[in-house]
Formats: structure tokens, sequence, C-alpha cells
């Protein structure tokens, strides 16, 4: 019999159906690491999200581990390199949470070119302006979409409804050129698009992928989306480009200030309040994967994946 220890809020589905195939499922939601690592070398399998980090030191402990499932996309609280060479198996599920992302990004544009969060506010209070609140449209603009996996698709797949000219870069996949996306190099991306989204996972070298160097290297100003990790944006950069003029707008649903495990931010500072009193920003909390259908799909897809190699 399988044993497997959930120490995060999942889908009830995953223990549901863990224990329709007979494997023992026991919960640790509120412990401590510590807590968890006293224990862990008596299960077979961990679901979580990103509420710990599993590193060297923690699977050491998991003499017995065979899988890690992560209801998600992002993998980069898991030391993969130790999994791998231990023949532990990874398994995630990007599949689960795309269309939330995509329609999340596209509503968020959307908002950002009607001006929508500064009209809902004045009309709240009382105040009726409507010249000074005139739009964009999406339709004709070109969308540089930079990372092409199963975020980068949706999105380009909502967007083919608004008349709109998708191009799309991905260092790691070639040829996918398809009737959502054409592909592109990345200095092309950089002269063309007047949108520019960010579907990349967290990475060594996807920290500070949007920096004033990025930046001023764009042929033209630029409305900013960012739906995948906020460490891909250096927040001083963005806000000074704001201020210049060299990005005419964003939408960020994750920060660069945010915790590891997405679930609070990291204390409040100056490049904070400069972000929150800007008129030229949208912010939600790391939501854009965050639906009730997407909470479904994302252990619906885990499960699934896991029983095809261990049931």
């Amino acid at each position: 019999m399988m044993k497997v220890l959930i120490i995060d809020n999942v889908h009830p589905l995953v223990a549901e159906r863990f224990s329709k195939q007979g494997w023992q499922c026991d919960f640790m939601l509120k412990e401590s690491r510590e807590e968890i690592i006293s224990v862990i070398q008596n299960y077979d399998g961990l679901v979580l999200r990103s509420r710990i980090k599993i590193d060297e030191d923690f699977l050491n402990k998991a003499k017995n581990l065979k899988f890690i499932g992560r209801p998600g996309a992002g993998l980069e609280n898991i030391d993969l390199e130790y999994c791998e060479r231990n023949d532990i198996q990874v398994f995630r599920s990007p599949e689960g949470n795309r269309d939330a992302v995509a329609e999340h990004a596209v509503g968020m544009i959307l908002m950002l070119l009607n001006n929508l969060k500064r009209a809902d506010h004045e009309v709240r209070q009382g105040v009726w302006k409507r010249e000074e609140n005139r739009g964009y449209e999406l339709m004709g603009k070109t969308i540089g979409i930079i990372g092409y996996g199963f975020m980068g698709k949706a999105f380009a797949q909502r967007l083919k409804g608004f008349g709109v000219n998708v191009i799309a870069h991905d260092k790691y996949e070639h040829n996918f050129t398809d009737e959502f996306a054409r592909e592109i190099t990345l200095e092309e991306l950089k002269k063309e698009a007047d949108i520019i989204s960010l579907h990349l996972p967290q990475s060594e070298e996807t920290i500070h992928y949007i920096d004033r160097s990025f930046i001023e290297t764009c042929a033209k100003p630029f409305y900013l989306i960012n739906t995948a990790r906020g460490k891909s944006v250096n927040t001083t950069d963005l806000l000074d480009a704001l201020d210049t003029g060299k990005i005419l707008g964003a939408c960020l649903d994750v920060l660069e200030l945010e915790s590891s495990s997405f679930e609070k931010m990291e204390g409040s500072n100056e490049v904070f309040q400069r972000l929150v009193a800007s008129d030229k920003v949208v912010l939600s909390p790391h939501i854009a994967g965050w639906t009730h259908e997407a909470k479904y799909k994302l252990a619906d897809f885990l499960v699934k994946k896991i029983f095809k190699v261990f049931a």
C-alpha cells in the first residue's frame, strides 16, 4: 500500500482518488517544515503546492519517497536534480489552470487599456469623467508572448477573436508557429510588440528578465503583462520606465516581493508604495490560475499522471 502525505490545501479529489486506489492519505496542512521532515521517511508520495522548500536537506530524510506531485506549473521550490539522481518522480499539472491564466491576462489588459480601475473608482465617488477615461482598443495591436508553453499558447488562443497580431518567442521551443501565434526571435519581438506578456517559469535566467536593459532595447513603448512569476520583473526598473513612458502600463498578477509560498507579501516597502500609487498599473494577488474550475482541473490532471505510473 502506498502512503501519501498531503501538506497543502488541494482539491479533495486528490485524497478521494488515492483512497479509492487503496492508498493511505495523511495530512499535515499546518505543521512546520521541521515537523514534516521528522515523518517524511514514512511516505512513498508527497503532494504540495509551494508552502515549503523541498531541497536536498528535506529529500535526504525522505528515504522511501517515490514521487512528488504539485497541482500547478512551477517547480522552483523542488530540487529537481536531486530527484532525478535518486529516482524520485516529479509530477505537475500546468494544463489545469492554463485557461484561468489566459482569461485573467485578457481581462487585465482590457481593464488597463480602458481605464476601468480608475473609472470604477471615480463613479463610486460620484465623479463622471468620460473624456479623461477614453481608452484604447485591443484590435490592431501586436502582442508579443514570451514563453509559448501551456500558458502562453492558451493566452494566444483567447486572443484569436480580438483582431490582434500575435507573435511569440520561446528560447527552448522552435517551429511552433500555429493558427494562434507566429514564432519570431526575441529581437524581432522587441521591435514589433505593443504589448508584451510573460509566461516564463522561475529560474536563474528568468529572474529580472524584464529590467532596464530589456526595456531600453525595445523599439517602442509597450504595455507589460506578467501572470507568471514576480521575480521575472525588476520592479524598480519597471516603475522608472512607467515614469519615462518607455512602458505605458503594467498588468501584474505576481509581484517581486511575494513570499516563496505565494501566500503573502514580504513586507511593504517604498517600491511597493510607488507601484500601488500608479494609475498605470493593474494588480491582483497571484490569482490568475486560481479559479474554482482550475482547482479541480489541477488536481484531476495531477492524479491521472501519478496513476499512469504507480497505479
